[in-house]
C-alpha cells in the first residue's frame, strides 16, 4: 500500500459515533445554508424495504423546527410494485424519473435516476442511500453527512460496514464484485483509492458542488466512476469512509453479478483509455430445456450523462 494511503486511512477513515449528533446539528446551524442536507433513495421494486428505510429517516433525523436531514426524495426508476406508494405514505416526497428533464429520453439504471436527482433537490449536501436496505439504521446517513458538516476539507464520504451473504453468515462474505472486479481494478489502476473498503458501496454523500461537476455512468458503473472522477477532481485529501456497522440487503444472482462486473469493468476502461472501447456486451450460459448450455447475450452499459453542472435547466433552477 503507498504511504499516502497508510496516511489516508489514518486521517480520513472514522467511525460514525466519532461525531455525536449534537456536535453534527451545532455544525449544520453554524454553517447555515451551505449546511442543507437532501437524502436520495433510489428505488426500483422496493416496497417491502423502503417504508421502513424513511419512516426512520423522518423519525429520528426530520424532527420539527431542524433536523439534521431537510429533504428526503425517493427516485422511482420505474417501479412495478408499490414502491412509491409506500414510500409517499412513510412520509418522502416521491419524484419518478421520467418526470425529470423530459426532455432527455431516461434509460434504465440506477446511475441515470442519481443524475436526475440533482435536478429535484436542493441541499448543498446530497447523500444517496440505497432502498433495499434490512435493519436500517440512520448512522447511514448522519455518519456519511457528518465529515461534510465538520470538515470544510472533505467533499466526498463512503460509508463503510461488513456485509453479511445472507441471515446468520459471517461478515465479510457478501460484495463479491467488490472482491473479484472493483477492488484489483482500483489497486492496479488507481491505487490512491485502494484504501476504500466499500469502493462500490450505495451509501455516500457529496458536496453538490462536487456531484454537479462529475460525470454519471447510467447503470451498475457509477459509484466507481464516482469515485474515481471525485479522486481526479478534488484529490485524495478530499475523500473520506466512515464506518457505519452492518448492511443487509438484497442480494444479487449470479447472472446479475456478471452484468453488473462487465459494467464496472466498462466504466473504468473508459477511465483510463477514453478512446477505443471493448465491445460493449456480455454472453453468458443457460442450460436450456433440452440439456444444452445456451449463450444469452447482454448489452452492457454504455452511456454516461455530462456533468449536472452542463445542463441548461439544472444552472437556470440554482440561478433563480
Amino acid at each position: 500500500m503507498l504511504d499516502d494511503v497508510e496516511q489516508w486511512l489514518r486521517t480520513r477513515s472514522w467511525s460514525a459515533a466519532d461525531r455525536p449528533d449534537a456536535r453534527l446539528l451545532a455544525a449544520k446551524r453554524a454553517l447555515g445554508a451551505r449546511g442543507t442536507v437532501s437524502v436520495v433513495l433510489p428505488a426500483l421494486d422496493e416496497e417491502a424495504t423502503v417504508g421502513s428505510i424513511v419512516a426512520a429517516i423522518r423519525a429520528e433525523l426530520m424532527a420539527p423546527g431542524g433536523g439534521l436531514v431537510d429533504e428526503l426524495v425517493v427516485l422511482d426508476s420505474g417501479s412495478t410494485d408499490r414502491t412509491a406508494e409506500v414510500a409517499a405514505a412513510a412520509g418522502a416526497r416521491v419524484v419518478h424519473r421520467d418526470e425529470v428533464l423530459p426532455r432527455v429520453p431516461a434509460v434504465p439504471g440506477k446511475g441515470e435516476v442519481l443524475w436526475r436527482s440533482l435536478l429535484v433537490t436542493r441541499g448543498e449536501i446530497v447523500c444517496f442511500v440505497d432502498a433495499d436496505l434490512r435493519d436500517f439504521d440512520t448512522a447511514f446517513v448522519s455518519g456519511i453527512v457528518g465529515p461534510l458538516l465538520t470538515d470544510p476539507g472533505v467533499e466526498f464520504v463512503k460509508a463503510v460496514y461488513d456485509r453479511p451473504l445472507g441471515t446468520g453468515a459471517a461478515t465479510g462474505q457478501g460484495g463479491r464484485v467488490t472482491e473479484l472486479v472493483a477492488r484489483p481494478l482500483l489497486n492496479l489502476h488507481w491505487p490512491l483509492l485502494a484504501g476504500f473498503v466499500q469502493p462500490l458501496g450505495g451509501e455516500y454523500a457529496a458536496r453538490r458542488s462536487l456531484l454537479e461537476r462529475l460525470p454519471f455512468p447510467v447503470g451498475y458503473g457509477v459509484e466507481l466512476g464516482l469515485l474515481v472522477d471525485a479522486l481526479h477532481t478534488v484529490g485524495l485529501d478530499a475523500l473520506a469512509q466512515v464506518d457505519v456497522g452492518v448492511r443487509r440487503h438484497r442480494h444479487q444472482d449470479d447472472r446479475a453479478l456478471g452484468r453488473m462486473a462487465a459494467a464496472i469493468y466498462r466504466t473504468a476502461q473508459v477511465r483510463l483509455a477514453r478512446g477505443h472501447l471493448v465491445r460493449p456486451r456480455l454472453t453468458q450460459f443457460d442450460r436450456g430445456a433440452d440439456g444444452a448450455f445456451e449463450p444469452r447475450t447482454y448489452g452492457v452499459d454504455t452511456e454516461e450523462r455530462p456533468p449536472m453542472g452542463e445542463i441548461r435547466e439544472y444552472v437556470e433552477r440554482r440561478a433563480a
